[in-house]
């Protein structure tokens, strides 16, 4: 029997996980302060940022405060419905993913 190689080729590409929004979206019920606190304390946002999102959320009835892959755009739309309804606000908050 000969002895044969055979060259195979190979091709791998990357591909990121998705990214997903969390997305405040107005009431009006929850002060405004409140929000500006939320997007600083649990989105790590600075206060001039916080104030801009906040007054987007105003404006548009809705913001984006953050993207982050899966597991983190549960977590922080968890941690941040939790510390509103903690605090009787009934701000929505909820992550989508970006398409």
């Amino acid at each position: 029997m000969a002895n044969e190689q055979v060259q195979t080729k190979t091709d791998t590409r990357l591909k990121y996980p998705p990214r997903y929004n969390v997305i405040i979206y107005n009431d009006d019920y929850t002060p405004m302060a409140f929000v500006i606190k939320l997007l600083i304390d649990v989105f790590n946002k600075s206060l001039e940022s916080a104030q801009a999102i906040t007054l987007e959320i105003h404006n548009d009835d809705r913001a984006i405060a953050g993207s982050y892959n899966y597991e983190i755009a549960e977590q922080k739309t968890a941690e941040a419905t939790g510390i509103a309804r903690a605090n009787g606000h009934p701000l929505k908050i909820k992550y989508e993913e970006v398409e």
